[in-house]
Order: structure tokens, then sequence, then C-alpha cells
């Protein structure tokens, strides 16, 4: 089973650790971080814009990664919310964590 790590965008640090605290009570992650004090640039309707925003990384399982994002994505504020999966690579990773992190994610899932 492999490990994913899910990365979004928030509005804030507050609805990012919101979103947190939802992903490891529902056991779809085993661990989320959330770094504030971001700033995102982009083009949103044909306007430059700059935003601040807090990066929410979330560890799961590719099992959980559908779940995890759909929770993700009923809880996110924007119409258009990043949510970026990013399969993690064993081979650079410490093993114990990857095996802790899987076993947090597969108990709900049943893998």
């Amino acid at each position: 089973m492999d490990l994913v790590l899910l990365y979004s965008t928030w509005p804030d640090a507050a609805s990012a650790e919101a979103c947190a605290a939802a992903l490891i009570d529902a056991e779809t992650a085993a661990c989320a971080t959330v770094l504030a004090g971001g700033r995102s640039f982009y083009r949103w309707e044909g306007r430059l814009e700059a935003t601040q925003e807090a990066v929410l990384l979330v560890k799961t399982s590719a099992l959980a990664a559908g779940a995890a994002r759909d929770l993700i994505l009923a809880r996110h504020p924007y119409d258009l919310p990043c949510v970026l999966a990013v399969p993690v690579d064993p081979a650079g990773s410490h093993g114990s964590y990857l095996a802790w992190a899987l076993e947090m994610t597969l108990r709900k899932c049943g893998g």
C-alpha cells in the first residue's frame, strides 16, 4: 500500500486546522500539518490575485486519499479549492513513519 501527500491551500489557518482535525477524526489521514503565512499568486476571472493563505499537508494512504479529498472539498470555502495528491516515494522516506501512517488510515478503510 502506498502513502499519498495531499496539498491544499486555505484562506486562513483556522479553517485549515478545522479541516485537519476533521480528517484525523474521520481516520482518513494519519497526520495533517498547517503552514500559515503563505502567499499565493494566481489569475482568477481575468485578474492577477495575490492572497494570504495557509497550506494544509495531509499524510494519508492511497486507499483513503479519495475520502480525504472528498472531506476537504466538502469543508472548503473556495469555489475552486486546490487539492493535489502527490505520491510518496518509499525509497526516500522513513520506513517506520510510512508504516505508522498507513496503519492509521487503513484501519477504517479495511486495507
